[in-house]
């Protein structure tokens, strides 16, 4: 071996092994004639914004009394041994699909903050804003990415308590699309003609507006102005193309927006399903109304039937597609809230934030169905074992996307940054894998 052949060997070593490390092993495995597990190409975040209570969702507490469960039990599931909220029939026949995490737990009662440490696995104060895995997820996917939407899409809106793209580009930062999915036309700007308009109708007036527009085509315009042009041609060429379709939910039969529900929340989760379709690497349907201070079971009466029925009929019409396999699914909060129900004023009969102990499911993407990992204690106000951390579910959510969490995080000072803190304890949550990927 002459001195070229040797150094381009190492060079192609090199490579190997950073693509190795990024993709957590994949390669290695490979070459070692391991079963491989395929990533998740799509990631599904159900964000149950303000804090959804473990007790009425997927850790009941039927025997703690009224003072913690408010009079309401819990049902068993499809899956012998595994009971949850009496508030989630539909779920509750879907159990084959999902895990639930019972033993979630930090220590931070504030929104912005315990939004910020379930979103990055860090605490703030250090200086730096770290990115949300949604934007890291975007990134880390970017190359294979070949659709024209955006890689990171919320539904219907951003989470507003931190710039989840942090120090990484704008490219990255979710787009939010406003609007309502179940109005008579879901709105998204920029991708969808407005009003009653039709897409068709835009375009000619588009035609008309360049007859009349004659400075942009002079030898010699402007930078600014041309990049205008360029950005309005890409603009149209998405309305007129495809991908934009994404977001016709008038596309789907009656039956099957009646299946997800007529609702926001159920509308997001068939908008989030068709966005799989399209190839989105990272989808977030933030759902809101779940800061239950006060009137906590009058709340869940309207609340928790709307996610029941969105987040089953996802599982299910995700499962008859073969797309489940591939679509990783996570539902949280930020916390729970307090087991102990306030009975007094001004709250009457509400819950109040609470971080020890909470629920989290996920399914898909190479977790196992039917299974449960950590319990709480007979109140739900402690994890009786195995308790999870953000860091846990983080790194779970990264690995089985094909992403290595001890990746070094590119950044525009150079700092010496990994996507996640490092761990040094197994991963818990590899008991929720599927053996068969």
């Amino acid at each position: 071996m002459n001195r070229r052949e040797f150094l381009k060997m190492m060079a192609l070593c090199g490579a190997y092994g950073a693509l190795d490390r990024m993709s957590g092993g994949l390669f290695a495995a490979a070459a070692a004639g391991k079963p491989q597990r395929q990533p998740a190409k799509s990631v599904i975040e159900i964000w149950v914004w303000g804090g959804p209570s473990h007790l009425e969702t997927f850790d009941p507490k039927p025997n703690a009394g009224k003072a913690y469960n408010g009079g309401y039990g819990d049902i068993p599931t499809n899956v012998p041994g595994i009971r949850i909220s009496e508030f989630m029939p539909k779920l509750a026949q879907h159990a084959d699909k999902y895990s639930i995490i019972r033993s979630m737990n930090h220590h931070t009662n504030g929104h912005e903050t315990a939004t910020y440490l379930m979103q990055t696995g860090r605490m703030p104060g250090d200086g730096i804003t770290y990115p949300a895995i949604g934007a890291v997820i975007a990134m880390m996917k970017s190359h294979s990415y070949k659709g024209k939407l955006p890689p990171y899409i919320a539904l219907t809106s951003n989470k507003g308590r931190f710039s989840e793209n942090g120090f990484l580009s704008d490219r990255f930062k979710p787009l939010a699309t406003g609007s309502n999915p179940n109005a008579a036309k879901f709105l998204v700007d920029g991708f969808t003609a407005p009003g009653d308009m039709e897409a068709d109708h835009l375009i000619k007036r588009a035609e008309y507006a360049r007859m009349l527009d004659t400075f942009s085509s002079v030898p010699g315009s402007c930078r600014e102005l041309l990049e205008f042009e360029h950005a309005g041609a890409a603009a149209q060429t998405i309305i007129e193309g495809s991908d934009a379709k994404a977001f016709d939910l008038n596309l789907e039969s009656p039956a099957m927006r009646d299946r997800y529900g007529r609702n926001k929340f159920g509308q997001c989760c068939l908008a989030a399903r068709r966005l799989v379709e399209a190839g989105v690497p990272y989808i977030t349907i933030n759902a809101s109304g779940w800061d239950t201070h006060k009137k906590h079971f009058e709340s869940m009466q309207k609340i928790g039937p709307e996610l029941d029925q969105g987040f089953a009929a996802l599982l299910e019409d995700l499962s008859e597609r073969k797309l489940l396999d591939s679509t990783l699914i996570w539902c949280t909060g930020e916390f729970g809230r307090t087991p102990k129900v306030d009975y007094g004023e001004p709250w009457n009969g509400g819950r109040n934030h609470f971080c020890h102990c909470f629920s989290t499911v996920v399914a898909g993407g190479g977790f196992a169905g039917g299974r449960v990992l950590g319990s709480s204690d007979a109140c739900g106000e402690r994890p009786a074992s195995s308790p999870v951390s953000p860091v846990d579910l983080l790194w779970s959510i990264y690995e089985l996307a094909g992403i290595n969490p001890a990746a070094k995080l590119p950044n525009p000072r150079n700092l010496d940054l990994t996507i996640l803190p490092v761990r040094k304890t197994p991963n818990k949550l590899r008991t929720l894998y599927r053996e068969d990927v």
